[in-house]
C-alpha cells in the first residue's frame, strides 16, 4: 500500500514521502532530516532517493543532510549548481523530459515557470500508486498530462485575497508582484486541473498554500466541486492512501 506522508507544505519547509513500507521516495528537502528519519521509522535504507524541484531554501535547505546519509539526491543542473553540498558526494542531474529511475520509482522531470535557476515539476510512476503529477512553485503549466492517478499541485493564493492584503499593507506590493509571477493561483490551479484527463485520478492534493493569501476550506471545496474528485489540503503530519485503485 502506497502512502503519501506530508512532512511540510508551506514556506516554512516542504517535504513529501511516497512510502509503501519497503521503499520510499522523498520529494523536496525543506525539512530537517530527523523528521524524514522518523517518518520511515529510522530505516533510511529504504529511501531510494530525494528529488528536488528547485534551489529555494523551503524546498532544498537540508539537501546536505540527505547526502550525508548517503541518500541519492537529484535535481536539474541549474538547481544542483545553485546549492552547496559536501565535496565527497554529488547529487544527480536530471534532464527535462528524460526518465530517471530511483528504485521502482520512474521520474519524468518537466519545466515549470518560477524565479529559480532551472525549476522542475515531476511525473512519478510506481506500479502501486500509478502516475502522480507533482507541480509546485510555478505560475502556470505549459504541459497537459494523460493517465494520471494522483495529483499534487500548488494552490498558493487567490487574487482577491492577495489584493486585499496588499491594499491593507499586510503584503508589500513587491511581494504581491513576485507571487503573481512565481506561484500558482487558485483560479489557475482549477483551470490547469480541468485541462487534464482526470478520469482515473483518485486524489488531488493541494500543496504549498500561502499562510496569508489563501483559504484552505474554500479552496478544498471549490476544487472538489469543480473537478468532482477527492481533494485534500496538505498539512504537516497528514497521511493519505496513494494507491492506483481506491479499494
Amino acid at each position: 500500500m502506497m502512502t503519501l506522508k506530508i512532512l511540510g507544505s508551506s514556506s516554512r519547509g516542504n517535504c513529501y514521502l511516497l512510502d509503501n513500507g519497503r521503499e520510499a521516495l522523498a520529494i523536496e528537502a525543506g525539512v530537517p532530516f530527523a523528521e524524514v528519519k522518523r517518518a520511515v521509522d529510522f530505516d533510511i535504507s529504504r529511501i531510494e532517493g530525494c528529488i528536488v524541484s528547485h534551489e529555494h531554501q523551503d524546498h532544498a535547505k537540508y539537501i546536505h543532510a540527505f547526502l550525508d546519509a548517503r541518500v541519492n539526491v537529484a535535481g536539474s543542473e541549474g538547481t544542483i549548481k545553485s546549492l552547496e553540498y559536501p565535496n565527497y558526494v554529488s547529487p544527480f542531474y536530471l534532464e527535462s523530459n528524460h526518465v530517471f529511475q530511483l528504485g521502482k520509482f520512474s521520474i519524468l522531470p518537466f519545466d515549470v515557470q518560477h524565479d529559480a535557476a532551472e525549476p522542475y515539476g515531476f511525473l512519478i510512476h510506481h506500479d502501486e500508486m500509478g502516475t502522480t503529477l507533482f507541480a509546485t512553485d510555478t505560475f502556470y503549466l505549459k504541459n497537459t498530462f494523460t493517465g494520471l492517478n494522483q495529483i499534487m499541485i500548488e494552490c498558493n493564493y487567490r487574487r482577491d485575497i492577495l489584493d486585499a492584503n496588499t491594499r491593507s499593507g499586510k503584503i508589500p506590493a513587491a511581494q504581491r508582484n513576485r507571487t503573481l509571477q512565481s506561484h500558482l493561483s487558485y483560479d489557475t490551479c482549477l483551470k490547469t486541473l480541468l485541462a487534464n484527463d482526470l478520469s482515473a485520478v483518485n486524489n488531488i492534493v493541494l500543496i504549498h498554500l500561502s499562510d496569508d493569501n489563501s483559504n484552505a476550506a474554500e479552496f478544498q471545496a471549490g476544487i472538489q466541486t469543480g473537478t468532482g474528485k477527492t481533494v485534500h489540503v496538505a498539512g504537516k503530519g497528514m497521511r493519505i492512501d496513494f494507491n492506483r485503485t481506491p479499494f
